[in-house]
């Protein structure tokens, strides 16, 4: 792949599939849980990560049909930049404006958002029911918008949105809905949310210590489940937060875990339960 480094010694097959990102790309999970996921099934082939330099990403897409690649995953920062480039959007990829699972299929691709399920799956795996309950959700981007959607379509009874940017936050409001709020302004109010969502790529004290700061003070009387899509964080200010208050907290392994099930299944057909995508992730 021209201007993309592979990172695996792996000889390209039909049966290779491949996650598509930026450098950080070399410190996913995704390669090791799908290619233990394949052995246990005794499916053949084999899950790649390769490295787009950027503004290449339309060459990589190009790459996918000459490397015969039979699916690929989009990560971080590649999900709104491929989608020029697919034939086909499924209804939610549509909706919430991000792409991170590709099917190629008759010589064209067609774009989903995995995401969004994998969260619904793993509420669910939860026992949580969101249905008439109050949201608020952290975060302005492609994971944050995955996660309203999916509120919004299991009918939670408010959303609240919030982020440092007024423009962000009102454009998911305006795409999917919910309601906008700027960080600075929660710690002069009460935040009626029975559960919050850390959509944004910060969990560590180092990584944003005012956000940390913040949410140690944040007024939460109602919440009953803190979710952080981010996992394998040494340490995590939104996880001590829950703890100190006694509210269950559930980290984005789960999440990976049933968005992987949800991939594998749009891939080949084969449904995988989601344990044992946490098995291959321990």
């Amino acid at each position: 792949m021209t201007n993309t480094q592979v990172s695996s010694k792996v000889k390209i097959k039909t049966n290779v599939f491949c996650i598509l990102g930026d450098e950080r790309i070399f410190h996913s999970k995704s390669p090791d849980m799908f290619s233990a996921v394949m052995r246990q099934v005794g499916m053949k082939g084999g899950y790649v990560p390769f490295m787009v330099r950027p503004g290449m990403i339309g060459e990589a897409m190009r790459s996918l049909s000459v490397l015969n690649i039979a699916g690929a995953n989009v990560t971080v920062p590649y999900k709104e930049a491929v989608i020029p480039h697919m034939d086909e959007l499924s209804e939610g990829a549509t909706i919430i404006g991000s792409v991170n699972t590709i099917v190629p299929s008759g010589g064209k691709l067609k774009g989903y958002n995995t995401n969004a399920i994998g969260f619904m799956d793993a509420l669910g795996e939860a026992g949580f029911d969101v249905a008439g309950r109050s949201a608020i959700v952290f975060g302005t981007g492609g994971a944050a918008r995955s996660v309203v959607f999916i509120l919004n379509w299991l009918h939670a009874g408010s959303i609240f949105i919030t982020g440092r940017s007024q423009d962000k936050t009102r454009s998911i409001v305006n795409r999917i809905g919910g309601e906008a709020h700027l960080l600075e302004s929660l710690p002069k109010k009460s935040v009626p949310a029975n559960i919050l969502v850390n959509a944004t790529s910060v969990s560590g004290y180092d990584e944003a210590p005012e956000l940390a700061d913040l949410i140690q003070k944040l007024e939460l009387p109602v919440c009953e489940l803190v979710v952080d899509l981010n996992y394998g964080r040494s340490e995590n200010f939104w996880q001590d937060m829950a703890r100190k208050r006694g509210i269950r907290f559930m980290d984005g392994l789960s999440c990976l875990a049933n968005q992987a099930r949800r991939t594998l299944a749009l891939w080949t057909g084969v449904d995988v339960k989601a344990e044992n995508f946490l098995k291959a992730l321990k």
